[in-house]
């Protein structure tokens, strides 16, 4: 598993990005999740997806603006992220784990493969 963030850059509030996380080792099987860290806050879940299909939202973080999907034949899971704000702003990071059960999806800990982060910045 190689994962590659990207989409992020700088937005007004109540802008779109569309994140992409991509496994370039071309890996099945495995559930990717979504975190963000701001500026001097902690690291926290924002949606994770489990193989082969279940969605998961952290709905403080996404309430109702973002949404995940898969695409298996490019190997990539997209974070579409609507109505942007100035509190979304932060590094986005994906993640990649084998044999994650649904509650675990929020759990950094659960999640072996880690890509290098993409910023998103929300200028209002």
């Amino acid at each position: 598993v190689q994962l590659q963030a990207s989409g992020g850059g700088l937005v007004q509030a109540g802008g779109s990005l569309r994140l992409a996380c991509e496994d370039l080792g071309r890996s099945s099987g495995y559930s990717v999740g979504w975190f963000r860290q701001a500026p001097g806050k902690e690291r926290e879940f924002v949606a994770g997806i489990r193989w082969p299909g279940s969605i998961k939202y952290n709905a403080d973080v996404v309430k109702g603006r973002f949404s995940l999907s898969r695409d298996s034949a490019k190997n990539t899971v997209y974070l579409q992220m609507n109505s942007l704000q100035t509190e979304d702003t932060a590094v986005y990071y994906c993640a990649a784990g084998r044999s994650l059960i649904f509650s675990s999806l929020p759990r950094a800990g659960a999640y072996e493969h880690w890509g290098q982060g993409t910023l998103v910045t929300v200028s209002s």
